[in-house]
């Protein structure tokens, strides 16, 4: 095992908290022998002092500029910013959220770069789930019931619409378009508050499951484009939890359907990342996380997770250290070769696109990397 060296530079994108390394897993692989270098205040928003990760041997630089210069391996929280990715160069690895099939600029970026670009969202399992994802689907899931709840108020523009209802008086209707990881979590909170919840699937195992798990105190329905219209219609919250992975999200939601909704109804789309599940998404940010079209609150905030930072960086740390350990121990190509769960997450590659979703979406030719050949 040789010493790699890491970088973790300060998350950039607008009011992103989160940091790629905590200092407990920097402590692991200083550990394991290798060099940490942390840019200055990368932890600040989770409540990581730079003395934190000074305890454990990290090394804290003054710029990115320094951490992408010096690091062979990169560890991000969200997709590097244009300006970011101008500073990667051919033998980097780059370990990080990227959702490169919304967001083409990004991809031509990280092409030009001739960096190795490992997404943590298309890295498998032996389940076939998508175990760096799915944290911040619980956590995304969890606040998008949480979060549609608030701007139901009034004072916020909602219907003034309380989810739990009162005796005598409706309980607020939620529909969740997903009942996957993020779908589920949703559903979670939402049967907390006393709604009443249905879930669309397409699944017809998966709706079985999620009845027993809610003990049918929730509402499953097979997904079609006339059941969608009808729940969406009638739903006070709509949610959307729909994930292809590495793939553009498809639009479930039209705008027609959109304008038949109630008056200061709201919809939250989970699946913004990847474009987005309604016509009607754009994506937003927690600085401006809402906007109205014919009348319905769009909630479409692109790094939901980052508003409870702290919480996101521990899970996330949690999931994606022992990769990074495998990143750092055995260098990208070695550790892919070894482990065709991380493989799968590749998709940038020495200036080709590697994940088949990706070059689909974007028009890109795909070049299959050996490891997931």
């Amino acid at each position: 095992m040789t010493t790699m060296r890491i970088g973790v530079p300060k998350e950039i994108k607008i009011h992103e908290y989160r940091v790629g390394l905590t200092p407990m897993s920097v402590q692991e692989l200083i550990t394991r022998g290798h060099e940490v270098l942390v840019e200055t205040h990368a932890g600040d928003g989770c409540g990581f002092s730079d003395d934190a990760y000074r305890l454990v041997g990290a090394h804290i630089v003054d710029s990115a500029a320094e951490v992408f210069e010096r690091a062979a391996l990169v560890v991000k929280v969200k997709e590097p910013q244009l300006g970011e990715c101008a500073m990667l160069s051919e033998g980097q690895t780059l370990f990080t959220y990227l959702h490169l099939a919304a967001d083409a600029a990004q991809a031509d970026a990280l092409i030009k770069s001739g960096a190795t670009a490992i997404a943590y969202e298309t890295v498998t399992d032996d389940k076939g789930g998508l175990p760096l994802l799915t944290p911040m689907s619980e956590i995304a899931g969890r606040m998008s019931a949480q979060v549609g709840a608030h701007f139901l108020q009034k004072a916020e523009g909602g219907a003034g619409v309380l989810l739990g209802g009162l005796p005598g008086v409706p309980r607020g209707r939620v529909t969740i378009l997903g009942g996957g990881v993020a779908g589920t979590n949703a559903a979670l909170i939402a049967v907390g508050l006393g709604s009443d919840v249905t879930i669309i699937e397409r699944s017809i195992p998966r709706m079985r499951a999620l009845e027993d798990e809610f003990d049918n105190r929730v509402r499953t329905i097979y997904s079609t484009q006339a059941a969608i219209e009808e729940h969406v219609h009638n739903a006070d919250l709509v949610i959307g939890a729909v994930l292809i992975p590495g793939a553009a999200a498809p639009k479930l939601v039209t705008r027609d359907m959109v304008r038949e909704m109630g008056r200061g109804s709201v919809m939250v789309d989970i699946a913004i990342d990847q474009g987005g599940c309604f016509e009607t998404s754009k994506p937003t940010s927690h600085a401006e996380p809402t906007y109205v079209v014919d009348g319905v609150i769009h909630y479409c905030v692109t790094n939901m997770p980052g508003a409870v930072a702290r919480t996101s960086a521990l899970g996330l740390n949690n999931a994606t250290l022992p990769f990074t350990q495998q990143l750092a121990d055995k260098g990208a190509e070695k550790a892919m070769a070894d482990d065709p769960h991380l493989a799968r997450g590749l998709n940038v590659y020495k200036g080709t696109v590697a994940h088949e979703a990706v070059a689909h979406d974007l028009g890109y030719d795909f070049t299959p990397h050996k490891a997931v050949a």
